[in-house]
């Protein structure tokens, strides 16, 4: 039977495995931005240069490419899906993420033209050549990727009789992979009419409740940062149909991203009410006053340490709409202040809403305030700093106060960045050994660490001992905070420069 707890490291693990395409479609959300804005006719009116022939067709084929990218989504999911959740030998599980997507599909295109299920014109399309398959977006690559990896976790370590031995080990996933995912897309046209109507219900019931669904899709996105979950809300609202549907398109990120620059920008905020513009208030102007707050309230002799990583956390936030730096600086010492946060953030969507804001994709920073606001007619992204105006003082005041009252400081190491012994056997005393060997250390040494894999913010390590783990030495490289999601696992806050250390800590295991 499965158990809590299982059930939460595997959504946290499946929420993670997310981040990969979410990182890619950020690069290019941002291209689609640039492209899109320079091809309006005012902007090109105002720089004449733009409409040269040339310069032309290279901003219309960069619109194209980057808007083709959002189509890609299902097949993005699936391998990453694939490759976030497999234990070992992930590429291998990646390219058979990729094959379980495809042949599930063409299976049930195959199901389908028998006549046997029963399918309407309306749930049916294409997908990689194949015709009158099933339109399940977002959801196939993540159920390809999910049946993938369970069956590479499986019988990627399977052996075989001599004589049919090269057919054993990594070779086998391709092979059960194309077999399960044919028996799951024969099955699909049957059960896919009931699933599709009750994921269309949970889009109405939200979409029905008006300012109360936004509030909650945004007090939602925020409140469940700690556990990782946040991106499957997210990626439901943005790749499915629970996000509603526009012109044949579902998903609001799917739907602003093919028409942004096509259409007038009111047509498209009922969609991007679910998008960036609702944490602009609060990831520009609120989370940068709490860094503020949390710096005067600070001790003198912390305030130097303090100031730098609030100054990093809050240039962070403005321009990138990355908050977890700042969120894990307070979370788990003042988790009343975590939850004002995420109200706030709730109000923020409504507002943002209720004002007529129409600022889409999904970063909620600077960045995206400039391209798909600053830039776009109609778009009121002045509404977004009115709010914001009346958010930096709510948030500082409110920390300022709290943080006083309980008198409650953000802990900091008192040793350097590379310590010299806390004392535990497995510290080192080499002052001169690299920062990824003192993760590996603070992590309880190579022995205790099963599998290392990261997200945008924080390292994710499967560990065998947790006693074995000494958070002063992980503090002392840098990290901000921690997440315990089980026993074997745990979660180290390192902010934005997290890939770069996941990837040294991987060379040298």
């Amino acid at each position: 039977m499965i158990t809590k707890k299982q059930l939460m490291d595997f959504f946290s693990d499946f929420g993670r495995s997310l981040l990969l395409p979410i990182a890619i479609l950020a690069l290019t959300g941002l291209l689609l931005g640039i492209s899109a804005a320079l091809l309006r006719a005012d902007i090109q009116d105002l720089l004449p240069f733009l409409k040269n022939p040339i310069i032309f067709y290279i901003l219309t084929t960069i619109r194209s490419i980057s808007g083709k990218a959002f189509e890609l989504i299902p097949i993005l999911f699936a391998i990453s899906v694939a490759f976030g959740l497999a234990k070992k030998e992930k590429e291998i599980a990646a390219l058979a993420g990729f094959i379980g997507y495809y042949m599930m599909l063409f299976s049930a295109s195959l199901m389908i033209k028998t006549g046997l299920a029963d399918t309407n014109a309306r749930m049916l399309t294409s997908v990689l050549g194949i015709n009158d398959t099933l339109q399940m977006g977002a959801v196939a690559g993540m159920i390809a990727g999910v049946l993938t990896a369970f069956l590479h976790n499986k019988y990627y370590k399977i052996q075989f009789p001599i004589a049919i031995a090269f057919f054993g080990g990594k070779r086998f996933v391709a092979i059960v992979v194309i077999i399960w995912s044919a028996i799951l897309g024969q099955l699909l046209p049957f059960i896919w009419g009931p699933i599709s109507m009750a994921i269309e219900a949970i889009g109405t019931i939200i979409s029905h409740a008006g300012y109360i669904g936004v509030f909650l899709f945004g007090f939602l996105e925020r409140i469940l940062i700690p556990t990782g979950l946040h991106h499957i809300i997210n990626q439901l609202f943005r790749t499915t149909v629970v996000g509603g549907s526009f012109g044949g398109i579902d998903g609001t990120l799917n739907i602003f991203m093919a028409y942004f620059g096509k259409v007038d920008i009111s047509q498209l905020k009922p969609f991007t009410q679910f998008l960036g513009q609702g944490k602009m208030p609060f990831m520009m102007f609120g989370l940068p006053a709490a860094a503020y707050a949390i710096y005067k309230t600070t001790p003198s002799n912390k305030k130097t340490k303090v100031k730098a990583l609030m100054i990093a956390g809050a240039a962070a936030a403005f321009v990138t709409g990355i908050t977890e730096p700042i969120e894990f600086a307070f979370l788990f010492i003042a988790p009343l202040l975590f939850v004002f946060h995420a109200v706030m953030a709730g109000l923020s969507f409504v507002l943002m809403s209720l004002l007529g804001v129409g600022i889409g994709n999904t970063g909620g920073g600077l960045i995206d305030f400039i391209l798909y606001g600053v830039l776009v007619k109609d778009s009121k992204w002045y509404m977004a700093v009115i709010v914001g105006l009346i958010y930096a003082p709510s948030y500082y005041f409110v920390f300022k106060w709290y943080l006083t009252k309980k008198h409650i400081s953000i802990d900091t190491s008192d040793e350097e960045l590379i310590p010299q012994n806390t004392g535990k056997a497995n510290n080192i005393d080499n002052i001169e050994e690299s920062i990824e060997s003192l993760i590996i250390s603070g992590l309880g040494g190579r022995n205790n660490i099963d599998v290392v894999n990261n997200c945008l913010t924080r390292l994710r390590v499967d560990i065998i001992d947790k006693t074995k783990v000494d958070r002063a030495l992980l503090k002392a490289t840098g990290a901000l905070g921690f997440v315990d999601s089980s026993d074997t696992h745990i979660q180290v806050i390192y902010g934005p420069k997290v890939e770069k250390l996941a990837s040294l800590v991987r060379d040298i295991l």
